[in-house]
């Protein structure tokens, strides 16, 4: 299996919104424009996407990692994670940050790529309801 990531594209708008239906149209672009959104080719077919932004304008943080179903289970996220942080160190950044909501199977995933729990975000009452965001980091 042949895995490659590659900065978003015009061109992907279609395949993107398929996977990533929170992101609205002006930060697509600006995902394009900054190149802070990915997506990721197993044998030359799009797979997935991925894309982060700066928190604190600091430190990357990745907002979205989702893998086609049938493509999960594979090695391709573990695969695009490498990536991402190997470019994130390639620019310069020592630290990198995620998160996930604390019912999701994501957290197990980063926890084996070293990445450690650090805290906490509860959107109770705020309009924005979910179970317990949990923040990771990892140090490079």
């Amino acid at each position: 299996m042949t895995i490659e990531t590659r900065p978003v594209k015009e061109e992907d708008r279609k395949f993107w919104f398929s996977l990533d239906e929170q992101l609205s149209e002006s930060e697509f672009l600006l995902k394009i424009r900054d190149e802070r959104g990915y997506v990721i080719s197993v044998n030359g077919e799009s797979g997935g996407v991925m894309r982060y932004n700066l928190i604190f304008d600091s430190f990357p943080f990745l907002t979205l990692i989702n893998i086609e179903k049938r493509f999960q289970g594979k090695g391709v996220g573990k695969y695009a994670m490498l990536y991402w942080e190997k470019e994130m160190k390639k620019i310069g950044y020592k630290l990198i940050m995620t998160s996930t909501q604390i019912d999701e199977e994501a957290q197990h995933f980063y926890r084996k790529l070293g990445y450690v729990d650090k805290g906490a975000i509860f959107f109770d009452g705020t309009g924005y309801e979910q179970p317990q965001e949990v923040i990771m980091m990892k140090v490079l």
